[in-house]
């Protein structure tokens, strides 16, 4: 029997790179983006269907999920869609700040809650949630991403234990840097003049081109959602990209605090 996927924030990167690999694995893919008018290359691909999906959308969530439940016999939802916010967090708006968690977490935990039913009455099912490397450690100027990543991962952690009676599954994949156009398009700055040398400093050293050498492209990291997907472990969190490993690994290694110090000497020096 065909398995089936629905993926949120299919538009773009990780997304659109696991909505290819799924299909060209022989799954039937629903894809979700807010605005599936505008995609022109998912389309041409037989076995993938698109539907809208506006994450902070909470009407347009359960009308979506509704219609994907009468399409397919879903096996795995894979919540991907999100956003960063980076900058100082005291020049950070209301609106952002709101938007942020609102798309971040808010949105994933509604797209969970809204299948859980559907997967409990079936008595399996695998949610997978994109987080990072950034809900497992923290960068400098990265405050409320960090806030929404790190709340990813407890959540997930608890909820595996309640699912887990039912059948269901809950993972994670927490990617290191990918090599995609985030920072073009998914990538929000806030501004205060009083951390301006700072910024400059901080972001100077995230720009080196030696540090995007160490980024996976999103085709590796779908291909570690694959591997979540279809492995069969009862395995909550999946560190995708070398970096990412590299920078766990050490944390683990040397303790949090001394990580801290380690991420403090790299991006301010002495």
């Amino acid at each position: 029997m065909t398995k089936v996927i629905f993926i949120t924030g299919a538009s773009t990167g990780l997304g659109r790179a696991t909505a290819k690999l799924f299909a060209d694995k022989g799954w039937k893919v629903i894809a979700t983006m807010r605005n599936p008018e505008k995609e022109t290359e998912l389309t041409l691909i037989d076995n993938i269907v698109l539907l809208p999906l506006d994450v902070t959308n909470v009407d347009q969530i359960k009308t979506t999920t509704q219609k994907a439940i009468s399409l397919a016999n879903i096996d795995v939802v894979f919540n991907n869609a999100g956003y960063g916010l980076a900058g100082p967090f005291e020049g950070a708006t209301e609106e952002q700040i709101v938007k942020e968690i609102d798309t971040n977490l808010l949105g994933v935990m509604r797209v969970t809650q809204a299948f859980i039913p559907y997967f409990r009455e079936k008595k399996g099912g695998l949610f997978i949630t994109t987080t990072s490397v950034g809900g497992l450690l923290a960068l400098p100027f990265n405050s409320v991403y960090h806030a929404t990543k790190w709340a990813l991962e407890g959540w997930s952690e608890s909820l595996a234990f309640e699912l887990k009676q039912f059948g269901i599954g809950i993972k994670t994949v927490s990617p290191g840097g990918i090599r995609t156009d985030f920072v073009s398009r998914s990538l929000v700055l806030t501004q205060h003049p009083a951390y301006d040398q700072q910024m400059t400093q901080v972001m100077a050293k995230f720009m080196e081109p030696e540090r995007a050498q160490s980024y996976s492209s999103a085709e590796q990291i779908a291909d570690v959602v694959y591997e979540a997907a279809t492995d069969g472990k009862t395995k909550l969190r999946y560190l995708a990209g070398a970096d990412a490993q590299a920078m766990y690994a050490r944390r683990l290694e040397i303790g949090a605090e001394e990580s801290s110090k380690e991420i403090e000497q790299l991006f301010y020096g002495s």
